[in-house]
């Protein structure tokens, strides 16, 4: 009976793989729409705020920037990673449809169900409280917690209108705001280093101690704060059913996207460092605000917080439209969860966004903003840990299986992102146990979820 169960959601799974590379809606998102989604996805919360966490552990300019410059070769070789796998897999649902067609739906699901509950809704929250946090701090010292979040709930609620709106609306916001971020992302820069009236005596290059601190636990849970702010170069693989000739444009757009972002992190964080000082930053949130600050006085500084808010729109926006694809492709396997894959006319799954919107705004009330980073980053680490892990498996179980894409110096680069990940990984098992071992238990409870839809499945 239960192989029965899994073979029919295994040829479930193929048959609706089909139809979605067909295409399901009456139109579909440009390659650019879909890259300015990777950058937003990518360009958040992290950057704006763990500078300020690395900060409590770690003082020397050149291991900050050097984490940086690690987290971007990490994602950059996952990213060319998913590349193959969404050409050779080209279906909308991320790691959802990667590990179901890999290894076994039940892979697929708990996948699919971590991207749901913590993978999208709990960096949907902190962006939209890092938004309200430096929205907020530009007119008051000391604003109310509870104005705080009445305004990161009211913009979660206000782009859910727009992405269940019509497809048009939602590709020219997040395009928009994509753009934006970005040139006000390089004026920033260069304005922060012409106005900074005494720069920071910061080195950035190698130091006595540095190779101690390169191998400490510090910094591998400060890599977990860097990967989190990466989080989001997959972010295209989700999209893969509504792109515009996928296995051609998939490899090109996560490549360009995070690498985009990679010089444009490192940038940020070399002007942090470079105008304001690490005692003010250590331990605050609102990094960007307070080096504006410094950069431009108190006025200037205001202006600057207002302007970085407005940046996290984008991000916020970019979550609430990719991440519901998972839901979607979720409720087209599973009968009892089939609501969820429910689309307006112009074959947005209006459902789907509506229900991550509801958890974002479960976490925002809830939440506490560290532990939601460090749990939310271990997870979603742990989840492409084992995705890119399955490209090797692929490749020996489907050698025969058309690759319009293959991985860029095939097996160096997965082993690159498997070893510095699988690091951290353990590192912050160790030193985090709490918010590791929630991350396990999600898992867990994904398994049973599983068990319960395949279950009434096949009764159907």
């Amino acid at each position: 009976m239960k192989r029965a169960a899994i073979l029919t959601l295994s040829i479930r799974l193929d048959a609706v793989s089909s139809r979605s590379v067909t295409a399901q809606a009456t139109t579909k998102f440009r390659h650019t729409t879909v890259t300015a989604i990777v950058i937003a996805n990518m360009i958040g919360t992290g950057v704006f705020t763990s500078l300020g966490f690395q900060l409590l552990d770690i003082r020397s300019g050149f291991v900050l920037l050097l984490l940086w410059a690690v987290g971007g070769l990490v994602a950059l070789c996952g990213a060319m990673t998913y590349a193959e796998l969404g050409a050779a897999l080209p279906r909308s649902g991320g790691e959802y449809n990667f590990l179901s067609r890999i290894f076994h739906p039940v892979a697929g699901f708990v996948s699919g169900w971590v991207s749901a509950t913590i993978g999208f809704a709990a960096p949907t929250a902190l962006a939209a409280m890092t938004f309200s946090a430096y929205a907020t701090h530009s007119w008051a010292n000391e604003p109310d917690a509870w104005v705080e979040k009445a305004i990161a709930i009211g913009l979660v609620i206000i782009l859910t209108f727009v992405h269940t709106s019509s497809r048009r609306n939602s590709g020219r916001l997040q395009s928009f705001f994509t753009v934006m971020k970005i040139a006000a992302i390089v004026l920033f820069c260069v304005l922060a280093l012409m106005f900074v009236d005494l720069p920071q005596p910061v080195a950035f290059l190698p130091t006595a101690g540095d190779t101690a601190l390169i191998t400490s636990a510090a910094f591998a849970v400060a890599l977990i704060y860097v990967s989190y702010a990466y989080s989001g170069w997959n972010a295209a693989t989700y999209l893969s059913s509504e792109l515009e000739d996928p296995q051609r444009n998939l490899p090109r757009i996560l490549f360009i996207g995070t690498a985009l972002v990679t010089l444009l992190y490192i940038a940020l964080n070399y002007v942090f460092l470079r105008v304001a000082p690490m005692d003010a930053m250590s331990g605050q949130l609102e990094v960007g605000f307070i080096a504006a600050e410094f950069a431009f006085g108190e006025r200037g500084g205001q202006f600057a917080g207002l302007a970085l808010a407005t940046l996290l729109i984008s991000t916020v926006s970019a979550m609430t439209l990719a991440g519901p694809r998972v839901l979607q492709v979720i409720g087209e396997d599973f009968a009892p969860l089939r609501r969820l894959a429910t689309t307006n006319a112009d074959g947005l799954p209006y459902v789907a966004i509506t229900t991550q919107s509801v958890l974002t705004i479960v976490f925002i009330l809830t939440g506490s903003f560290e532990s939601i980073l460090v749990f939310a980053g271990f997870t979603l680490a742990l989840n492409s840990f084992v995705t890119v892990a399955g490209i090797f498996w692929l490749r020996y179980s489907q050698p025969d299986l058309p690759r319009p894409y293959r991985t860029f110096a095939y097996p160096v680069t997965p082993i690159i992102y498997l070893l510095l990940m699988g690091w951290t990984l353990a590192f912050v098992l160790i030193s985090r146990p709490t918010e590791a071992w929630f991350g396990v238990a999600l898992i867990a409870s994904g398994v049973v979820f599983y068990w319960l839809a395949s279950r009434e499945s096949a009764r159907d």
